[in-house]
């Protein structure tokens, strides 16, 4: 039986508190995020203003947001070359008119009177600079009024400009204005995970949070964005425009604004979506396998006839693993356990250290001697570039894992199985082991990697590696 959920966390759209959040953010926040995303940045009273974000600067009072395409007003600045420009926010209302039934004291009909409304509301103003100064001291004021005097005598007369423009300006302070901007931000924010920690989509058009637990069989049309902590169960489902909120109790942070994915990318497609990306990187992958084969080969036989010397034979491990789509691979690594470490895991589970489904003891009692100058080095990893040379794997991707270890989250399962696993990544440099935090750790940095993925990070993610491996 198929249910139509009033899911009990979509109620607070209508409610502007911080107390009530998406992902960790304010419906305020969430709309600074979008700007973020399009390469602007919002400024308030009182507000920072990121050094190394974007020249564009949304000029903007306490507690208000804009909805408002920027496209003409940018080709005026720029023809005009203008260091300040006003913005007169002219709504244009859906209707012309409203039909009102009068009745009276009995509640009997009386009759029809018809309303006919402007055809626009009043003007509300914002700003637009690309002078780091002039925003500044936008920030820096208590008075909207002198601000804007004070940054036009310093813009010049020649430099200033003002233009009308069809939008809405929000209040966040105002439960009507904060539902209405949510279901705008539903619509129109398609690019949310290189500007949201811990969110990836679901499905087209479906954002949800690495902590949401969504349940085999549930259903939604777009656009729907699932809250941290929020539990969607099977057979439900849920049609937007809805945002479910986090759920109570549950703590995230949406982590900071990667400034460079907003004004590399402006909103468009990450970079694993394009068949130029997907080529080159599959081409690097080959070269590079190439090139670190032939400097491991030479060092198979000592390493093989150390692991027999110490265990016998196999020198061998293979494991399967999962790469793009979930088809299997025989993953290929040196042995660095004793013969029988897999039945052993069963009376060393009282010492695993790791949460989630892996499993991970310091000072393994399986490890071999041998084993652990090779896991210490990475040499055990070695063998993984036949992996990558036959197209299983790349040089940079998440942890593979294998099918068990991936149905722990189905919604991150599809996620890390967009893209082939790799023999280093972004969790592996970047996680801290820390009881209890090992799982979330994983998840969250394959989700960022597969959201941010780029040659800058795929080179940062390599030279942090090699940097790992000579430090011991």
């Amino acid at each position: 039986m198929t249910s139509v959920a009033t899911h009990p966390a979509s109620a607070p759209l209508a409610e502007p508190a911080p107390s009530r959040r998406v992902w960790g953010l304010t419906p305020l926040e969430a709309h600074d995020r979008w700007w973020a995303s399009r390469g602007v940045q919002v400024v308030r009273p009182g507000s920072a203003v990121a050094a190394r974000g974007p020249r564009l600067y949304l000029l903007l009072e306490e507690q208000e947001g804009l909805s408002c395409s920027l496209a003409e007003p940018l080709k005026r600045m720029q023809w005009l070359k203008a260091r300040a420009m006003r913005l007169r926010v002219v709504q244009a209302r859906p209707e012309a008119y409203v039909e009102l039934v009068e009745t009276d004291a009995d509640g009997a009909f009386r009759a029809v009177r018809r309303r006919y409304w402007a055809a626009t509301e009043q003007a509300r103003r914002a700003a637009l600079t690309p002078d780091p100064q002039l925003a500044a001291l936008w920030r820096d004021s208590s008075d909207s009024v002198a601000a804007w005097r004070r940054i036009r005598q310093l813009a010049g007369r020649e430099q200033t400009c003002a233009v009308r423009a069809k939008g809405r300006i929000y209040r966040f302070d105002r439960a009507a204005d904060s539902q209405t901007c949510l279901e705008e931000l539903l619509r129109r924010w398609t690019h949310i995970g290189p500007m949201v920690e811990g969110v990836f989509e679901l499905e087209p058009g479906v954002w949800a949070h690495l902590e949401a637990r969504i349940e085999p069989g549930a259903r939604f049309a777009a656009p729907v964005w699932i809250g941290a902590g929020a539990h969607v169960r099977a057979g439900e489902t849920i049609i937007g425009p809805c945002a479910l909120a986090d759920a109570p109790q549950t703590s995230v942070s949406p982590g900071d604004i990667h400034w460079t994915e907003s004004m590399r990318s402006g909103g468009a497609r990450r970079a694993g979506s394009t068949v130029v990306w997907r080529t080159s990187k599959r081409a690097f992958d080959i070269v590079f396998s190439l090139a670190a084969l032939a400097a491991t080969l030479p060092l198979y036989p000592f390493i093989m006839l150390a692991i027999c010397l110490e265990d016998g034979w196999p020198p061998f491990f293979t494991h399967t693993r999962q790469t793009v789509g979930g088809r299997e691979f025989p993953c290929i690594k040196f042995r660095t356990m004793c013969k029988g470490a897999e039945a052993m895991k069963r009376t060393l589970a009282q010492a695993n250290a790791a949460d989630g489904p892996q499993f991970f003891i310091r000072d393994d009692p399986r490890l071999l001697r041998v084993g652990r100058l090779l896991r210490r080095t990475q040499l055990d990893e070695a063998p993984q570039f036949i992996n990558v040379l036959l197209g299983h794997m790349s040089v940079v991707g998440p942890r593979p894992s294998p099918d068990s270890e991936n149905q722990c989250c189905p919604a991150w399962r599809e996620a890390r199985l967009s893209v082939r696993p790799g023999v280093t990544g972004l969790w592996q440099i970047k996680r801290t082991r820390a009881p209890g935090t090992d799982f979330q750790e994983w998840i969250r940095y394959d989700l960022e990697y597969v959201q941010r993925q780029s040659w800058r990070l795929d080179l940062w993610i390599i030279a942090q590696t090699v940097r790992k491996v000579l430090r011991g």
